[in-house]
């Protein structure tokens, strides 16, 4: 994007990180009563500049869905908007737990891209995809 590169992942809250590290939304880890310690707390990033320090683990990555800038805007845009039930549950009754899968179909699906362009990689899986799909087409207006 012309504004930059975005990072947008949902991962555990560590004590000394960035400050500057694009937290739009937190939600609990294992039980919603855990929560209250921060130990048992995920966020939810959007990160112009950030990094995944990770990524080089990843199956296929990364895969473009689309080349339309506004898409990419609405992603953007939606990521404060994300449901944060707790992670590892299936608090929402969807069928599946909520976690960072979930997350990524969820944007997927509320920013209009086709979902079939995010197949997954050969030998790939994705536990909690479902969940974010589901939610998404409740939100549908």
């Amino acid at each position: 994007m012309p504004e930059g590169r975005f990072v947008i992942e949902m991962t555990p809250i560590r004590a000394g990180m960035d400050p500057d590290r694009g937290v739009v939304a937190e939600g609990p880890v294992g039980a919603r009563a855990a929560g209250r310690l921060r130990i048992f707390r995920y966020e939810v990033r959007r990160w112009r500049g950030g990094a995944i320090p990770d990524v080089a683990e990843a199956v296929e990555s990364p895969r473009s869905l689309s080349g339309d800038l506004d898409r990419a805007r609405r992603v953007l845009e939606l990521v404060p908007q994300v449901p944060t039930p707790v992670w590892g549950r299936d608090e929402l009754r969807t069928g599946e737990m909520w976690n960072s899968n979930s997350l990524t179909s969820w944007l997927i699906a509320r920013s209009g891209i086709d979902g079939a362009a995010a197949s997954l990689p050969d030998g790939g899986r994705a536990p909690g995809w479902d969940a974010g799909l589901v939610v998404a087409r409740r939100q549908a207006p």
